[in-house]
């Protein structure tokens, strides 16, 4: 016969070897294991049975077929006994089969004649169709047992070829034993394959794989041939340049070899040669059978003393099994009742091919190990073997040698061995490296979603070679190949524990995890039922183009910290609402989404739009600025130079770690110190809705801040005033009427800024009703505390007096409102524009003491003490009558004066003043305020104009008697009280103060005011004109108002009245009122003693 159609008639004849010989040794037993089907090829025959020519080369006529069916032996050739005798132990010369299995496993063997006529009579041994009978009576029972070879038409070979298919089934012992035996032989020689030689006689004869004629080379380097066919298969499939393309046929005949192959590395001839003292060195106690050598040899590849030829014919072996999984024999047989379970071979619509690959196998088993689904253990731990094949192999897919190749000879070349040129190429996708061209990115996300790494660590041995330090130091506590020790390993990232080669690894792996949410495991787990329902999504290797894989996590973290009633701004996210359902995530699944979000914070290339929107911001702005883990702070400093893209996804990402600052993993870490001492029943929630974040900002002085944690809250405080959105607690408190009142205002100061005005309106008129909700204006206030720590969370104040700042308060820190201080004190030297914007400043602050935040600060103790009652708006008030007590701290003291002094520069910087005086002020003292300008202060002309008229009003009641154009009362009361204070500090009249300066006699005297005083009236002494006149103008108003101030106790009483011009109405009138409370007195008791008569007589 020409052909066959499944397997070769070979193995029946060797029925009639273990009849005429029976098999005695157990030698010939591998391992007790039935061994794979086989096909042999059947040549032509010429009339009478004699095989012909073979491609033109004779068959030898001196071997008849008669010798070799009666008791014939080979080592009685002539041909053969030199390399038997040579070769091969004694006791095999009367078993052909052994002189066959001693001989075809030498490459010693050398004559020409002697290979044709071993060649020749496997060849016979497969051609002569006379022996179907004595397999029928050796697999008598195999044959009742299974059906189909029951049923097999007889006489034509076919018997056998079922046999071998159902050789699993096998329980007879000789049965199985010619059918191992044979095997051996005919993969010695690719002709004596069923129909190899017909279907790749072209392609052999077009890639030069060598002889196709018996006699022209060593009849055992037609492994060789084999293997070259292979190798053109690989190219082919690599779409190598130049790479030939192999026919259908012979495609299939090339894979069916290798798959036949599968159980005993002896039977792939060119593998076996290559790797024989290799196998000895690593494997020499690994039995064969079963598929164990070539997974022992595959484990040893990249070790030094491996082979290069071992190592290459390895490489081709496994790139095989990666076009078609069953070229693994035990992958196979682990894994077929899993395939079968699971259907992944049922889909009509896709080519055999596909199916066939070792990619769709893993895909499809991995995605029912995702979905909760048993698969057995023992195709479980076979996947993870292949899994790390591809991992330390990128050779082994064929789209990344095609699509990447530039980027290996670009960036990766020379890095071949244990994963390297993979974690090369991921860094290269990251950009770390370079551009990456689309076709190689998409290449490496399919290689990482087939091999599946984050399900188990150990799968990318150049990461758990690089990170093993870290693992057995940081994550010990983790059940090693757990799924969290990526997250463990990502927790620890830029802490001391990390080390720089892990930290590369890993990043580069992340990247890729990132951007497709199921090679989380568990995030994929605790989530699949919630982005189901709310993201439609489909099977864990499915896709869809209306919901890719890098849109699943956006939905899914929109949907834990965003509802419907909050009205979250995002302009991409209505497409994905669209498809998507609602409601909230399950608990389970809104942690995932958090430590995820965490993991993201570490770099922005974790997150894919992020990265994608803002590659040429981050390239502008940030290559050379940010740190690593520091890119998103860049890009918020940015945020108004940023692209609208950009722009959009990182006030997002802002507008949520406002929401959740437990995001920002790096700030957390930081202030660990304070969260544990102050914030730790905030950090305790789950998320917490902008609580933490308002915790940090309030103790940022406290002693356990450090540099790191401050500087973190601080930059997180300058990316909110951007957007008031950014304010999570503020955003939600006065949404509505930042809508109703500041529509089209969005930063965050205008907004707070717009709100208090409307409050002080409100407040001012008397309105019954407040515009602004009492949720609202609670948490102005924190905003309005907040902004008055720095200077640069009021851009306006920070922008205006910027050139000021770094000419006088160059040396002093931000926070602590310091900054703020420095200008105050230095408030004449500071620009228009500047010294401006700082009056307005002080003008709020008096009229509120709480924004006051050097005041508060300072004085924080002695609020306690003597304040606890007062409203905090009236805080000053309320320790300037306190400030002469000896209770008084010094340093408060200190800040008191000073406020007194700006308060005395301009009515308009005291409130009380100002309110008392309303009416006085234009009537008194209107040509100061026209003269005055809008931007200037005053200097304290209006008070020194209120007091000259308070002096006026009361020497002309003490000459007169009368009082003409009279202060108002409350007035009166509050330049008295302004008299007193300045009597005791010269600072507190600001007038005196600008004209006695030069004095230097009194500069830094413990008591200036009682120098000048004792200078005015030394006569030896010689004061400035106006200073003189200044200071005797002041003596007299202490005086008169010494005069009238209220009396003290009865003996001040009594001195005011004998003093007073009207002294005389005063006695009279007291003196009237004695007399008429005596009369009084007698009238009252006449009648009570006459009532008490009564009573008594009654």
């Amino acid at each position: 016969m020409a052909a066959c159609r499944r397997v070769p008639r070979l193995l029946l004849l060797m029925s009639i070897l273990l009849y005429v010989h029976p098999i005695r040794e157990d030698k010939y037993q591998i391992n007790g294991v039935a061994k794979p089907p086989v096909s042999v090829v059947i040549p032509a025959q010429n009339p009478g049975g004699v095989p012909a020519a073979v491609n033109g080369a004779p068959v030898l006529a001196a071997l008849p077929l008669r010798r070799r069916t009666s008791g014939w032996k080979l080592a009685e050739e002539g041909a053969c006994r030199e390399d038997l005798t040579r070769l091969c132990p004694k006791h095999s010369w009367n078993n052909n089969l052994a002189v066959l299995e001693c001989l075809q496993d030498r490459k010693e063997v050398c004559w020409i004649v002697g290979d044709i006529l071993l060649w020749n009579y496997k060849l016979n041994l497969t051609t002569d169709p006379k022996f179907e009978s004595v397999a029928v009576e050796v697999c008598k029972t195999t044959i009742t047992d299974i059906k189909e070879c029951a049923a097999e038409e007889r006489g034509k070979g076919y018997l056998v070829s079922c046999l071998v298919d159902h050789r699993g089934n096998i329980t007879e012992y000789q049965c199985n034993q010619y059918i191992v035996k044979m095997t051996s032989i005919v993969f010695s020689d690719y002709r004596l394959i069923c129909g190899f030689m017909d279907k790749c006689r072209e392609d052999i004869n077009t890639l030069h794989c060598g002889s196709i004629s018996t006699g022209e080379k060593d009849v055992h380097s037609q492994g060789e041939v084999i293997a070259c066919l292979e190798k053109g298969l690989v190219r082919e499939a690599e779409e190598q340049p130049g790479a030939h393309a192999i026919g259908a046929n012979c495609k299939k005949a090339i894979m069916r070899v290798a798959e036949l192959s599968s159980d005993d590395f002896h039977l792939d001839r060119y593998l076996y040669f290559s790797c024989r003292e290799d196998r000895e060195r690593f494997c020499e106690n690994t039995p064969a059978g079963e598929g164990r050598v070539y997974k022992c040899l595959f484990n040893h590849k990249f070790e030094e003393a491996m082979s290069e030829k071992c190592r290459d014919a390895l490489t081709t072996r496994q790139k095989l099994i990666a076009q078609d999984y069953k070229v693994s024999y035990s992958l196979a047989k682990a894994c077929k009742t899993d395939l079968r379970k699971y259907r992944c071979s049922a889909d009509t619509n896709m080519p055999r091919a596909r199916e066939a690959r070792l990619s769709y196998l893993l895909l499809c088993l991995e995605s029912a190990v995702h979905r909760g689904r048993t698969v057995s253990g023992e195709c479980q731990g076979e996947m993870l073997d292949y899994r790390r094949m591809l991992m330390e192999d990128f050779s082994l897919s064929p789209e990344i040698v095609l699509h990447c190749r530039g980027e290996i000879e670009a960036h990766c070349s020379g890095l071949h061995r244990k994963g390297r040129t993979l974690h090369c190429l991921m860094r290269v996708g990251r950009g770390d490296l370079g551009a990456i061209d689309n076709l190689c990115q998409k290449a490496l996300q399919t290689l990482i979603q087939e091999a599946d790494p984050g399900a188990d660590y150990r799968i990318d041995r150049a990461l758990n070679e690089a990170c093993e330090s870290v693992i057995q130091t940081a994550c010990k506590h983790i059940r090693n190949g757990d799924p969290m020790i990526l997250s463990c390993l990502m927790e620890h990232l830029y802490t001391d524990k990390m080390v720089e080669d892990c930290e590369h690894r890993l990043l580069e792996l992340q990247y890729f995890i990132a951007r497709d949410w199921k090679l989380d495991p568990i995030l994929y787990k605790k989530c699949q039922g919630d982005a189901s329902r709310l993201c439609h999504t489909h099977g864990w290797n499915e896709t869809s183009e209306m919901m890719p894989p890098g849109a699943i996590f956006s939905c899914l973290y929109r949907h834990a910290y965003r509802t419907e009633e909050q009205g979250r701004r995002c302009s991409s996210c209505n497409s994905l609402h669209k498809g998507g359902g609602s409601g909230p995530l399950s608990r389970d699944c809104k942690v995932e989404v958090q430590r995820i979000l965490h993991q993201r914070a570490l770099d922005v290339k974790l997150d894919p739009e992020l990265q994608r929107r803002c590659m040429t911001d981050l390239g502008k702005w940030c290559s050379e600025k940010a740190e690593s883990g520091q890119e998103l702070d860049c890009l918020q400093d940015h945020l108004e130079d940023l692209v609208s893209e950009c722009k959009d996804v990182v006030g997002n990402l802002t507008e949520l770690e406002s929401e959740d600052i437990q995001i920002e993993t790096l700030l957390m870490r930081a202030c660990e110190p304070v969260i544990q001492s102050y914030c730790h029943e905030v950090a305790d929630n789950q998320i917490d809705t902008g609580d933490l974040m308002e915790c940090l900002v309030q103790n940022k002085h406290q002693k356990e801040m450090n540099d790191k944690c401050a500087v973190g809250v601080t930059h997180f405080q300058l990316v909110q005033i951007k957007d008031f959105r950014f304010s999570y607690k503020f955003k939600m408190a006065c949404k509505e009427d930042v809508l109703k009142l500041c529509p089209n205002i969005k930063k965050k100061v205008d907004v707070v800024l717009c709100l208090s005005t409307t409050v002080r309106n409100d407040t001012l008129q008397d309105m019954k009703e407040q515009r602004v909700s009492v949720k609202c204006r609670k948490q102005l206030r924190v905003e309005e505390l907040e902004m008055s720590e720095d200077i640069r969370l009021e851009p306006e104040l920070y922008d205006s007096c910027k050139q000021d700042i770094g000419r006088l308060c160059q040396n002093v820190a931000f926070g602590n409102a310091q900054v703020i201080e420095c200008l105050k004190e230095n408030k004449k030297q500071l620009t228009q524009r500047c010294h401006h914007k700082v009056f307005k400043l002080q003008e709020v602050e008096m009229m509120d003491s709480e924004l006051d935040y050097q005041l508060m600060r300072v004085c924080k103790p002695m609020i306690r003490r003597f304040c606890t009652e007062a409203d905090a708006k009236n805080m000053l008030q309320c320790l300037k009558q306190n400030k002469n007590s000896e209770l008084m701290d010094p340093k408060c003291k200190q800040m008191i004066t000073k406020r007194q002094i700006t308060q005395n520069t301009d009515y308009r910087l005291n409130p009380v003043l100002r309110k008392s005086c309303k009416a006085d002020i234009p009537k008194f003292c209107q040509s100061i305020l026209n003269k005055a300008t809008g931007d200037s202060e005053l200097e304290g002309q209006v008070v020194s104009c209120l007091k000259l008229k308070y002096a006026d009003q009361v020497r002309m009641h003490w000459v007169t008697g009368s009082f003409y154009f009279r202060l108002s009362p409350d007035c009166e009361d509050q330049i008295r009280v302004i008299l007193q204070e300045s009597a005791l500090d010269y600072r507190l009249d600001p007038q005196l103060q600008l004209h006695c300066t030069d004095e230097v006699m009194c500069v830094g005297s413990s008591s200036e005011m009682s120098c000048l005083m004792e200078a005015l009236q030394d006569k030896r002494v010689r004061l400035q004109p106006e200073c003189k006149k200044r200071l005797q103008d002041r003596i007299d108003m202490w005086s008169y108002a010494a005069k009238v101030a209220p009396a003290e106790g009865f003996s001040d009483l009594a001195m005011q009245v004998m003093t007073s011009p009207s002294k005389n109405y005063i006695l009279a009138m007291i003196g009237l009122g004695v007399c008429v409370l005596f009369l009084f007195g007698l009238l009252c008791g006449r009648i009570t003693k006459r009532v008490m008569q009564e009573q008594k007589n009654r």
